[in-house]
């Protein structure tokens, strides 16, 4: 199956939201839209393809109802997701998902394409957790590509689980945390050497949590 949504987001007016396949938005505040799910999705052989635009002077904040479940199919195991983020200038977007969860057996490739305006704001959050409970197994692989207006902000590469360089059923991470915040003027932080904080050379930063299993926000 094919998924195909598209948010966008204007000063002025509720976001115009488009969907077709197993994705959809729902209005829920004036500047807020929560991901729903519509049918199960993705399976091995799906494709998601999501673009979220924040015209100029607008402000956008994107949840989700629930987890999302990356499932085998009968003929693959690996689905794609291709997100695309456009923040224009004095925008702000706040991007903050429930996980996406790898079943055991199945495989997930998500490549995230980010522009944002140099006077824009950003929050881009993703976590990802490989396996359900007591289970084992499955594979994650994400690329983050991001612009400041022209200027390179940002490449980078993740994999977690089967495939991957760094793939140990003992003791290698299960699941990631991570984060994009620009603009960020906070000093490089390190908790652990699973847990860093990273300046960027074009502003803002990049932090990331490694770990056997993600971690409950405290309320």
């Amino acid at each position: 199956m094919r998924t195909e949504l598209s948010i966008v987001a204007a000063p002025g007016r509720l976001p115009r939201i488009d969907a077709v396949g197993g994705l959809a938005g729902r209005h829920t505040g004036i500047d807020t839209v929560h991901l729903i799910g519509t049918a199960a999705t993705p399976l091995g052989g799906d494709v998601l393809d999501i673009t979220i635009v924040v015209r100029p002077g607008a402000r956008l904040v994107v949840r989700s109802v629930a987890a999302t479940i990356a499932l085998p199919g009968a003929e693959t195991m690996l689905s794609h997701a291709h997100w695309r983020f456009d923040v224009g200038a004095g925008a702000e977007l706040d991007f903050d998902p429930e996980p996406t969860i790898v079943a055991g057996g199945a495989i997930h490739h998500t490549v995230t394409t980010v522009r944002v305006a140099p006077d824009a704001r950003l929050r881009l959050r993703e976590r990802v957790q490989l396996g359900r409970s007591n289970e084992d197994g499955g594979g994650w692989r994400g690329d983050l590509i991001a612009d400041l207006g022209e200027i390179p902000l940002l490449r980078h590469r993740l994999e977690l689980g089967a495939d991957s360089w760094a793939d140990d059923r003992l003791s290698a991470p299960r699941a990631l945390d991570s984060e994009l915040v620009y603009p960020d003027d906070r000093p490089a932080w390190s908790g652990s050497v699973d847990q860093v904080r990273l300046p960027l050379a074009a502003g803002g930063s990049l932090a990331t949590r490694t770990s056997a299993r993600l971690h409950a926000i405290a309320v």
